[in-house]
């Protein structure tokens, strides 16, 4: 077995055969005269014991565990991809369709619920904790389902509380600061949703739920619902007054004896 040697003026260290143990020598490197130890003067590092069962050699006979690392990315890409596609494709064909805006909205809503989760599913495989195992199987579809019915609720914020507090006739009625507050409260609770159903970080939540409620609000706009800044019934009614002022100020100027 070889020895190890340190040579003392240059601290080159190196190897020599345990024949050579107790004798001099020249060191490699800068010649000068060492003595090689003795093999009872060598240091030996004892490994502690682990307490596991050995074999007769006194080696562990337990293996160690391997993690595996799961692909949670690519089923979650293809599944959102192919959801959002469809969804976007109808929501671009009821904008080119003469549709009330009654079944208008009624379609957006359906949208809503149908994108909500292939979203919360694919929001996942980018935001989950990459140091720990991420959810799989049955679980994780419980946990998704949950999401999404609570990540499409948040929609209930919008519809509900600005008709109570300004005493609209409809959500769309409310102004774009209104509707960006609202909307920065949907995130809020859609961030804590998203920690405390997938037990991520704050970031993490937070991204989760915005990727939803951006691509609901595009979903929205592509399919010609008005969120905000319509016109109210005071804003019809004074318009229409307007009109008919206007209409009659253009006949009088045209015949002056009426």
């Amino acid at each position: 077995m070889p020895i190890q040697v340190t040579c003392p003026k240059c601290f080159k260290r190196f190897q020599v055969s345990d024949k050579f143990a107790g004798k001099k020598g020249p060191c490699p490197a800068c010649k000068n005269t060492i003595s090689v130890p003795e093999e009872s003067e060598e240091v030996v590092i004892h490994v502690p014991d682990d307490g596991a069962p050995k074999d007769r050699t006194g080696q562990s006979i337990l293996k160690p565990i391997k993690r595996t690392e799961t692909d949670v990315t690519r089923k979650g890409l293809i599944l959102t991809i192919s959801a959002i596609v469809g969804v976007f494709a109808i929501a671009i064909g009821f904008r080119f369709m003469e549709v009330a805006e009654g079944a208008r909205m009624i379609a957006n809503m359906i949208g809503l619920i149908a994108i909500a989760p292939p979203l919360v599913r694919a929001g996942y495989s980018f935001v989950y904790d990459q140091e720990l195992e991420p959810f799989t199987g049955i679980e994780l579809r419980n946990r998704v389902w949950l999401c999404s019915a609570l990540f499409a609720s948040l929609w209930i914020i919008y519809a509900f509380v600005p008709t109570y507090v300004f005493e609209l006739d409809r959500a769309a009625e409310m102004d774009y600061m209104t509707f960006g507050i609202i909307l920065c409260v949907m995130l809020g609770i859609g961030t804590f949703i998203s920690m405390m159903t997938f037990e991520v970080e704050g970031l993490g939540g937070l991204t989760h739920a915005g990727l939803y409620l951006l691509t609901t609000v595009l979903l929205a706009i592509v399919s010609g619902v008005t969120l905000a800044g319509a016109e109210t019934r005071d804003d019809i009614r004074r318009s229409s007054v307007m009109a008919i002022e206007v209409s009659v100020s253009e006949v009088n100027a045209v015949d002056p004896t009426r």
